[in-house]
């Protein structure tokens, strides 16, 4: 698997929701002892613990949870994305998003499971520094 240097290193990553992301991280980072890795704008923040990471995400206020915007899903790295989302039709998963390239390196899928939560499965396909694409490692 490629490194890239716009995605903690971990394999599994929990993706949260809330409405003010720099309040969020700040909070979590304070109370249990996570650290800013990146930060995205405003809307969004990679946070690192050990060799595990959460990402947080903008969700909009008053917001909990909708169908079409979740406020948790899991993001899991994996070797070849256009593969696994291959397998994960054939076994009838339900794809939200095909498999997509984006400019921070990574290409990936979302698809929901049985019981309605978000998956979305990334391959890096570049190393690609943060500043590059307006991200701004801590």
């Amino acid at each position: 698997m490629i490194e890239n240097r716009s995605v903690p290193l971990a394999t599994i990553i929990p993706v949260l929701g809330y409405e003010e992301v720099a309040q969020a991280s700040a909070w979590l980072c304070d109370t249990f002892g996570f650290k800013e890795r990146l930060r995205i704008a405003s809307h969004r923040a990679q946070l690192v613990f050990g060799d595990g990471a959460v990402i947080l995400t903008q969700r909009p206020a008053g917001q909990a949870f909708a169908a079409d915007l979740a406020s948790h899903s899991v993001h899991v790295r994996v070797a070849d994305v256009d593969q696994h989302c291959a397998h994960a039709r054939q076994r009838g998963a339900k794809i939200l998003q095909a498999p997509e390239s984006y400019p921070f390196g990574e290409r990936q899928y979302t698809v929901v499971d049985l019981g309605g939560h978000r998956w979305t499965f990334s391959q890096s396909i570049a190393d690609v520094a943060p500043e590059d694409w307006g991200g701004q490692l801590r």
